[in-house]
């Protein structure tokens, strides 16, 4: 992300975020990398049949624990009867692509604000390809995951068509979850021991 020292007392936003607070924390974590390090948490517990909740509350980052959350959000997954569930929720995997617009559109307006960018419009629309006979097990070849994703993005903006490519080209490379999306991380599995 590009830095830009600006000297007004008055906080400057551009795009709903504060250009001095954003710059300020780039530096910070500049100067101490250590500031960047984040532990995300969610806790989840079954319900019945596909229905299970998640419940966000506390992370850690900038080298503390973080107390700014006086509630938890919880997020109730299900699935639609066609899945053996009774829409109690998004399913998980259209979660994942909640996730994935929300963080890629972060990620784009995060970016035109340090290069000066201001976003009129922005609106997405995600589309997944999945094959369910991976979920089933019924056949090994297929994946249980996403075989495609597309993401179209309508954006007005006070920019250049060239500079929209750039910027998609950044939030592409630089989305948390897009990046994690698209490519292998690992996952671990664990069974806690009774009494935990």
């Amino acid at each position: 992300m590009d830095t830009h020292q600006t000297v007004a007392q008055e906080p400057t936003y551009l795009n709903g975020l504060n250009v001095q607070a954003a710059f300020a924390t780039i530096d910070a974590i500049k100067a101490n990398p250590g500031l960047a390090r984040f532990e995300f948490r969610a806790r989840n517990r079954w319900v019945n049949g596909g229905e299970n909740r998640s419940t966000i509350r506390d992370f850690y980052g900038a080298g503390r624990e973080d107390t700014s959350r006086g509630q938890s959000f919880e997020f109730v997954n299900g699935e639609p009867p066609v899945l053996l569930g009774n829409n109690e929720g998004a399913n998980p995997v259209e979660f994942l692509l909640h996730a994935l617009a929300g963080c890629v559109t972060t990620t784009f307006v995060l970016h035109a604000m340090a290069r000066g960018i201001r976003i009129r419009e922005l609106s997405t629309e995600l589309r997944g390809d999945l094959d369910v006979r991976g979920l089933l097990g019924l056949d090994e070849k297929v994946s249980p995951g996403y075989e495609s994703i597309r993401i179209e993005l309508d954006i007005k903006a006070d920019c250049s068509n060239e500079e929209l490519d750039d910027l998609l080209a950044i939030a592409q490379r630089h989305s948390p979850v897009c990046n994690t999306v698209c490519r292998p991380v690992p996952v671990t599995l664990l069974r806690r021991q009774a009494g935990r």
